[in-house]
Formats: structure tokens, sequence, C-alpha cells
């Protein structure tokens, strides 16, 4: 009778942990089957994504292609016509102006990163970090300074470009833009240098221990504002 009791005693010792066995089983299949199918969906969204990418970069590259076709009409229909020529010579000066040509010159380039100290060595965090109000107080004192034209990671300003905070990124122009940021400023070299003065915002970012550099350039390149231009609230007055 003792025989047989310790014999049920460790089949059923065995059957219990052979179903916790097929739990942890199941359960960890079901994991995997769960991760397996997370990073397809994530797979599937970076794919559309580079696709439209893709699709975008191509309408980009047809439009200017089509610019060039019709800037090489206009000055041809101009060239004998002083009253058109004018006209044209006009229309390309606004353009640059607003943000609608690309355009070369002297100026500053600054390049600005969160700071590398470990941020457990601080008590405030983030102000080891870039933020969107930085960004703008960058750009409000280079315009303050005269600069004709600013380009943020190749994206231009104009005077619609908003500069929002959203996480660890910053959108300007609708594009999430992360650090390090690259801002290009076209104008007087020494003027806009000036931002290193004591007392300047970027020397604000460097007692925060944000990581800034200010160099002077004579070959400046900035890109024209790819975007769509759309104005509700304007209107000519006649």
């Amino acid at each position: 009778m003792t025989n047989k009791k310790m014999i049920s005693f460790v089949l059923g010792m065995m059957c219990f942990a052979l179903t916790i066995g097929i739990c942890i089983q199941i359960k960890t299949v079901n994991n995997n089957n769960s991760t397996i199918s997370q990073s397809y969906e994530e797979s599937n969204l970076k794919a559309e994504v580079l696709k439209y990418k893709e699709k975008y970069d191509n309408l980009l590259k047809e439009t200017e292609k089509i610019d060039e076709k019709l800037k090489e009409k206009i000055e041809k229909a101009t060239e004998n016509n002083s009253e058109l020529e004018e006209a044209n010579n006009q229309i390309t000066q606004g353009n640059k102006i607003i943000g609608l040509s690309e355009v070369k010159g002297a100026g500053v380039i600054i390049n600005i990163s969160d700071s590398e100290i470990d941020a457990n060595s601080v008590l405030n965090s983030n102000d080891l970090l870039v933020h969107d109000k930085d960004i703008l107080n960058i750009v409000n004192e280079l315009k303050n300074a005269g600069a004709e034209a600013i380009s943020i990671n190749e994206q231009r300003l104009i005077l619609t470009t908003p500069i929002i905070c959203g996480g660890n990124i910053i959108n300007i122009n609708g594009e999430r833009i992360g650090s390090p940021f690259t801002i290009k400023a076209i104008g007087l070299p020494e003027t806009l240098a000036n931002l290193s003065r004591p007392g300047g915002y970027v020397s604000t970012l460097q007692e925060r221990k944000v990581q800034v550099s200010l160099k002077k350039s004579n070959d400046i390149t900035i890109p024209k504002y790819t975007g769509v231009l759309n104005f509700k609230y304007l209107s000519n007055v006649k």
C-alpha cells in the first residue's frame, strides 16, 4: 500500500511538472509570436515610410527639373524685352527674399548638440539638452544681427516656419530633426559671429555644457524652401 501511494505521488508530481512545462512553453511561444508580429509590423511601417520618402524625393527632383526648364524659357523670353527682363529680375529677387531660391554667400555656421556629460552628475538634466527655445533664441539673435538667410539642418527658414519641440526631436517645416543641429546664416560674418560674445546666447548654452561651435565662412550655401507657401489671410491692396 505504501508503494502504491509513493508511485501515485511520483506520478502526480510528474503530471504537475509536465503541466507547468507545457504552460511555460505555450507562454514562451505566444511571447515569441507577439515579438515577431510586432517586428513584422515595424518593418512594414519602415518600408512604407521609405517608399513614400522615395516618392517625395523623386517628385522633388522632377519639380527641380521643371523649374530649371521654366527658368531657361523665361530667360529666353525676356532676352530682348527690357520690361519683361526687369519683371523677371524682380521675381528672382523676391524669391531670394521669401526663400524660394537657393542662395550663397558669406556668413557663419553654428553647430549645436546635446551635452556629453552624464545626466546623473547635474541637478537639472534638461539643461544638458538642446530645446526648441534654444534654437529659436539663436535664430532670433542671427536675425537681429542682420542675417539675410538661415537654414537648420538644410531646412530653409521662411516667415511661417514653425520650430516646435516634440520629445527629443524638434519639428522644423514639418521635418522631424534631432541633435546635432547645424545652423547656417548668410550675412556679414563679423556681425553674425558676435553671437559668441560674453552674455550672448551661445555663451549661455556653453555655461549649460551644451556643445556649441561657431565659425565664419565665405562660402555658405542655403537651400530653397521646398514646402508649399499658403497665405490664408493676406490680400492685395486695391
